[in-house]
Order: C-alpha cells, then structure tokens, then sequence
C-alpha cells in the first residue's frame, strides 16, 4: 500500500515515539518513569468538569458546531484577554475558537504558505512549527534560541533569500523547550519585524498562565501594533489541565482569522460545543484561584528538581514559566539523543532529547514537571546515580 511522498518528509512525531518507548518497557517490566510528555497528572479542575457536565445535557450543543466556535466561547475569550492582558477583542471578527494549539499552528500554515514560502520557526520549539510547513509544502527556516541572548531569535541574522520568502513566524514565550520567558524589547521588535517583511507573526501562547515567582507573562498582543502585524494561540491545555480535551482560541488580526476560517470550515467541523462551553466557565475570573494552586504544586516540583540536579553537579536555570526544566547533558555523550538513550536503559527514566526539538537544541534534555512529587524525586534521584 503506497503512502504519500509527503510523510518521507518528516519523522514519526517525537511524543508518539516516546509514548511507544514506555509501553515496550513496561511490557518487559521495567518500571519506567515518564519525565518526556507535559500532560498535567493532576484532573482538570471540578468546576470546568461540573460545566462540561451541563453542557453535555444542553440539546443545542449536539448538533454541528458553529464554524467560528460558539458565542459564549468567543465572548469569554474576549473578556479573559480584556481582564488578564488589557487587550480588547471583538469577539465577531477577532476570536475563534480552535480544536487546540496543535490543529491551529498546524492549519495556520495551510493557509498562508504556497509552494517553496518559508515559515520563520524557533529552534528549538514545538515540533509542529517546523513539521507544519513541509507538509503544506512550504519550508521552515530555523531561528536559533541561545542562551547568550536569553532565548530569542536574532531577527538581523535571518538569510535576505529566506526573508523574500517569508509568510510566517512562530514564537512562544514562556517558551517550550527551554523555560524562558520574553526578553524586554523582543515582541516590539517582532512587530517592527513583521510589517517590514509581510509576514503574519504567529504568537504560541500555551504557558502564560503556568508562572512562577511572582512573573506575569504578558500576550503578545498586548505590543502597540501587534494586532496589525499577528495573531496568537491561546490553548487551555496546559494551564488549565485540559490536555485531552482539544480547546483553543486564535485571536488578533482579523484579516488572518478569516483566512483561518475559510480553509478550517473546508477541514472540519469545528469542536464540541460542550467543551466549548467548559472552556468558557474555564476562563471566567472563578479560576484564578484553582490556577494559583496548581502552579504552586509546579513551583515546588520545580524546586526540588532543579536542587536535585545542581547537587547532582548539572548546571540548571530554575525557569520563571512553563512545566519544564531545561539542562544540558553531561560531557560524554556523543548527543542528547544518546544521552537520553542511556538514561532510559539505565535508569528506566524517559527524558526529552533537546535535539528533537531542534539543532539548536543539541547537547539539552528537557525534563517535564507532570509527575507526582515521589516519582519526580525518584527519577533524578536515578538520574543522579547514572
């Protein structure tokens, strides 16, 4: 049976892969400790499950979804980005809902980008950014995050070919893999960037309410201009612990959620408005409170990762944002790949190559934070004894 040419373009996706990893040692029963995805362990919160359960009773939300995603949602979109961000957003032409980050960022591409465009992608980031553009066949040119200028891209280094080509650009701040959150200045620049070159600037907002610290992540759209030059991704998941239920909005430009919506109504038919309505309830000022403790519980995984590994003589960051920790491999190992590779024999400990997120992500691992406390410990405490 034929497979189309497009999937030789890409790898299985790294989070499928791990998955597998952990079930064939788990069948061998080797007693694995899953360090690699972020999906939150702890249950989304009672009040978005006992909204859901309502909803799910409402005959109106059995029947097609609306295309732009329901009123309500977009309406308590609207009125979350105008009460957490200061930003305004008309709900009619500004909101629509999506059937979470992944399918938005994914889509965004299929609809920008004609044969041979480039989308602009940080390295390392979410694999999506870079997998995206070559199956819309379109091509990803990466922008390294280094940690000598905090994690973001330096936009002057960016090839004058690759520029004329340039359709998109993602970034996301507090960032996936790496922790960091925006430098001052940088979301002005990606303004400046944008309207200069034409290119629709693509904000991937999945961690602004996982912080730490007393930091408060700010929406890229909250940049005098941005709403002119981009859009951003809001997703649920991760800190509202909604992974498994595929809730998202894209916000900004108008202009380029039309054109979301006219390739998205030709794919699909939109989500459940039932979970559309719990992630209305999800975004209402009651939440803040659930939202404070969960990232409480983060922060003190945090901390005692982050103690255990610099006692274990490994040079770590405590991040101000996201589920992850962010730290290079020890000398010795030929890649992160390798090193990974070890910990997972060795140790039964599956951790995330950095190198999988990118080239500049080479010589990291990334650990995630969705563990309970005593598994958490007892992974870098195998870890450390490696």
């Amino acid at each position: 049976m034929r497979r189309s040419s497009r999937l030789d373009l890409i790898p299985p996706y790294m989070f499928a892969e791990l998955e597998r990893k952990v079930r064939a040692k788990r069948a061998a029963g080797v007693d694995v400790i899953s360090l690699g995805i972020g999906d939150p362990d702890t249950p989304t919160y009672p009040q978005i499950v006992a909204a859901m359960q309502r909803a799910v009773t409402d005959p109106s939300t059995h029947q097609y979804p609306s295309n732009r995603g329901r009123q309500e949602f977009r309406e308590a979109v609207a009125a979350f980005y105008a009460r957490r961000f200061g930003v305004e957003l008309d709900p009619e032409t500004e909101v629509m809902a999506a059937i979470g980050a992944k399918e938005c960022i994914f889509n965004l591409n299929l609809a920008f980008l004609d044969p041979g465009d480039v989308t602009l992608a940080s390295d390392p980031g979410y694999p999506v950014y870079t997998g995206g553009p070559l199956l819309a066949g379109g091509r990803p040119v990466l922008m390294p995050l280094l940690a000598e200028r905090d994690f973001a891209p330096d936009l002057g280094a960016i090839a004058g070919e690759d520029l004329e080509r340039a359709r998109l650009m993602f970034v996301n701040y507090p960032n996936n893999p790496t922790g960091s959150i925006v430098p001052a200045g940088f979301f002005e620049e990606v303004v400046a960037f944008a309207r200069e070159h034409d290119v629709l600037a693509v904000h991937d907002n999945a961690y602004s309410e996982t912080t730490y610290d007393g930091y408060v992540a700010p929406s890229f759209l909250e940049t005098p201009g941005a709403k002119e030059v981009g859009v951003e991704v809001f997703s649920l998941s991760k800190g509202y612990n909604m992974t498994g239920w595929r809730c998202a909005a894209i916000v900004g430009n108008a202009e380029a959620i039309e054109h979301y919506w006219h390739l998205k109504s030709n794919i699909d038919s939109g989500n459940f408005e039932a979970v559309q309505l719990a992630g209305a309830a999800a975004l209402g000022p009651e939440l803040e409170g659930a939202k404070r403790e969960m990232n409480a519980i983060y922060k003190r995984r945090r901390d005692l990762v982050c103690d255990a590994l610099t006692q274990a003589g490994v040079e770590v960051t405590p991040p101000k944002g996201t589920i992850y920790i962010w730290a290079p491999i020890p000398a010795g190992f030929e890649s992160s790949a390798a090193y990974c590779e070890h910990v997972l024999e060795e140790a039964g400990v599956i951790i995330s190559p950095g190198g999988a997120y990118g080239t500049s992500g080479e010589g990291y691992f990334r650990i995630s934070l969705t563990t309970p406390d005593d598994r958490l410990l007892e992974a870098v405490e195998r870890i450390r004894q490696l």
